[in-house]
C-alpha cells in the first residue's frame, strides 16, 4: 500500500510552533498503526501557505504523483487542511480520487454513505466562513488601528528610515538612518536644484558606491523615481496611496497612484525634506514626464515593443541614427546601470525596415493560408489520433468494462453458493473492482480526448472566419492598421544574428478580438 501524507500550516508562526511537524506525527503514527509504510519522498508538506489558494508547492506535488498513480492512499488530519474553499476541496478530491487513490481524514474519516458526504460538504462551508469570517476580522481590526495611528502600513521600510526591530509597525519607534537621510536630502537638491536627470542621479549614486534600498540590487531609474515620488519623506505617513490595478483579461497586476482624496494620513515621522521643496520636485518630475522617449513620434516603429533579443533575452528599443537609418537596439548594450548586466550584449543593430517587412510578409502569408494553424493548433493539443482510433480505443474500453463486471456479478454468486469463502470472495472483488475503477479512469480521460478534438474542430472554425475577414483589408493596410494588426496578433519577434522567430497568438473566438495579447499573457514573452 503507497501511502502519502499531507500536511499545512497558513503562517509561518504556525510552522515555528511545531504545528506542522505535530500533523505529520499523527498521521505517521495512524499509517504505523494501520501497518502502512510512508516513504520520505511521500511527505507533502505546505509551510506557511494559506488554503484559499491552489498553488501550494507541496500540493502541487502531490497532485502531480496522483496522476502518475504513485499513490494508493493519501492520510490528512482534516479538510480544512486540504483547502478552505469548499469548491476547491471537491475539485482535489475528485481529481486525486479518479486515479484510484483514497483521501483519508484523521478527524472524522470518510466513505461514500451519503451521511458522510453531507457532513464533508458541511465542514468545507463552516471552513470557507471561517476564512471569510478570520479575514473580515483582520482587516477591520487593522483599519481601526491605522486610523487611530499605531500601526503603520509598511511591508518594506522606506530607504532612510528606521524602526524599532521589536516593534517595527509602532509609529513611535521610527527614526531616521543619518548616513541614508543625508543622501535623501541630497537627491532632492541635486533633482530640484541642480537640474539633473534620473538616471544621471543613478549613475552618480552608483558611482559613489552608496548603498542601494535594496542589499541585492544596484541604484537605476526606477528606485531614484520611488524615492523622490515618496510623501514619507516630508513626514507623513499615508495609507490607501498605492493600488494594485489589473486590466480585464490580465496576468500580472500593476501599481497606480491613486487620487490624493483616497488618501489617508497615520502618522506623523521626522521629516527629510520639507513640503515645499517635494511639490518642486513633483512638478518637474510631471514635466519631464512629457519629454519622455515613449512620447516621441518623430519616427515610427512597427514592432515598437515586440522585438527581443535572442542572444541575451532582453527587449529591443527603436533608435534613429544621424544618418535617419532606424533599428532595433538591444538594451544589453545600454550601460550597466540600465541594462542591469555587467557586459554589454554582443548582438548586432536590427534594421527597422527590413524585420518589419519580414514580419508584415509572413503575417500576410499566415492570413492567407489558415491551414497552417489549424495544424499548429493540433500539435498543441496532442492531436495526433485520428477519430476512428479514439472510437475504437472507447468501444474496447466499455466492453472491457461490462466484462469486468459480469466477472463480479459471477465471484457473487459463486459466494452466495459457498463455492469461495467470504476472505477469498473480499480479495478477488477487491481486485475486480480495481480493475473497474482503473477502466473508468480511462474512459473519462479518452472522453476528454474526444471533447477535445470536437473543440480544436469548432476553434478551427473560428480561426477560418476569422482570417477570411481580415483578409479583404491587407492590400490597402495604413500604417496605423497595420501596427494595431500586429498588436493582436504577434506576441513576440526574436532576433538572434541572422535568425527570426516570429511568436503568434491568433484569437480562438469573437471574444479574444476584443483584447490585444500582450494584455492576456504578459509572461509568454519571455524566451525559453
Amino acid at each position: 500500500m503507497r501511502t502519502g501524507i499531507y500536511a499545512r500550516v497558513s503562517t509561518q508562526r504556525q510552522a515555528q510552533a511545531d504545528g506542522l511537524a505535530q500533523q505529520i506525527d499523527r498521521l505517521q503514527a495512524h499509517a504505523r498503526q494501520q501497518g502502512w509504510s510512508v516513504a520520505p519522498e511521500h511527505i507533502f508538506r505546505d509551510d506557511g501557505y494559506s488554503g484559499a489558494k491552489l498553488i501550494r508547492p507541496g500540493l502541487e506535488r502531490l497532485r502531480d504523483r496522483a496522476a502518475l498513480r504513485e499513490l494508493d492512499r493519501v492520510l490528512i488530519t482534516a479538510p480544512d487542511r486540504l483547502a478552505r474553499n469548499y469548491v476547491h476541496q471537491v475539485l482535489l478530491l475528485e481529481e486525486i480520487t479518479a486515479t484510484g487513490c483514497e483521501v483519508e481524514f484523521l478527524d472524522r474519516p470518510m466513505s461514500q454513505d451519503p451521511h458522510d458526504q453531507l457532513l464533508l460538504q458541511i465542514r468545507g462551508a463552516v471552513a470557507e466562513y471561517e476564512r471569510s469570517l478570520i479575514a473580515e476580522r483582520m482587516r477591520r481590526g487593522r483599519l481601526r488601528k491605522l486610523q487611530a495611528g499605531v500601526l503603520l502600513p509598511w511591508i518594506r521600510v522606506p530607504y532612510g528610515y528606521r524602526v524599532n526591530p521589536d516593534r517595527p509597525r509602532d509609529p513611535a519607534g521610527v527614526r531616521q538612518d543619518e548616513a541614508e537621510a543625508a543622501v535623501v536630502a541630497e537627491m532632492f537638491a541635486w533633482y530640484a536644484d541642480e537640474g539633473r536627470s534620473l538616471y544621471a542621479l543613478a549613475k552618480k549614486l552608483h558611482q559613489d558606491a552608496v548603498r542601494p534600498p535594496r542589499a541585492q540590487g544596484r541604484w537605476g531609474v526606477p528606485s531614484v523615481r520611488g524615492i523622490l515620488t515618496n510623501p514619507v519623506y516630508t513626514g507623513e505617513v499615508y495609507t490607501g496611496r498605492v493600488q494594485a490595478a489589473c486590466r480585464p483579461g490580465a496576468t500580472v497586476t500593476t501599481r497606480c497612484i491613486r487620487p490624493r482624496e483616497d488618501w489617508m494620513a497615520v502618522a506623523s515621522i521626522p521629516a527629510i525634506v520639507t513640503q515645499e521643496q517635494f511639490d518642486r520636485v513633483q512638478a518637474k518630475l510631471a514635466q519631464n514626464r512629457q519629454f519622455a522617449s515613449r512620447n516621441n513620434t518623430a519616427q515610427s516603429y512597427l514592432l515598437r515593443g515586440l522585438v527581443s533579443c535572442g542572444v541575451c533575452g532582453l527587449a529591443c528599443f527603436g533608435r534613429c541614427l544621424r544618418s535617419q537609418h532606424r533599428y532595433y537596439c538591444c538594451r544589453g548594450k545600454l550601460p550597466a546601470l540600465q541594462s542591469h548586466r555587467e557586459g554589454k550584449c554582443r548582438s548586432r543593430y536590427i534594421p527597422a525596415e527590413p524585420i518589419e517587412s519580414l514580419v508584415w510578409e509572413d503575417l500576410c502569408r499566415l492570413l492567407t493560408h489558415p491551414e497552417a494553424i489549424g495544424y499548429a493548433l493540433e500539435r498543441a493539443h496532442g492531436g495526433h489520433w485520428l477519430p476512428q482510433d479514439l472510437q475504437a480505443r472507447r468501444d474496447a474500453l466499455k466492453r472491457g468494462q461490462v466484462r469486468v463486471e459480469q466477472q463480479i456479478e459471477r465471484l457473487t454468486e459463486a459466494y452466495l453458493s459457498e463455492v469461495v469463502g467470504l476472505e477469498e470472495y473480499r480479495r478477488r472483488r477487491h481486485d475486480l473492482e480495481q480493475k473497474v475503477q482503473s477502466l473508468w479512469a480511462q474512459r473519462q480521460q479518452l472522453e476528454a480526448q474526444v471533447d477535445r478534438q470536437g473543440e480544436i474542430a469548432r476553434v478551427s472554425l473560428s480561426i477560418d472566419e476569422f482570417c477570411r475577414r481580415v483578409q479583404e483589408g491587407l492590400e490597402q493596410a495604413t500604417w496605423e492598421q497595420k501596427r494595431q494588426l500586429i498588436e493582436w496578433l504577434v506576441v513576440r519577434v526574436i532576433v538572434t544574428d541572422g535568425d527570426v522567430e516570429i511568436r503568434y497568438a491568433i484569437p480562438t473566438s469573437s471574444n479574444g478580438e476584443a483584447t490585444r495579447f500582450c494584455h492576456l499573457h504578459s509572461d509568454y514573452r519571455a524566451v525559453p
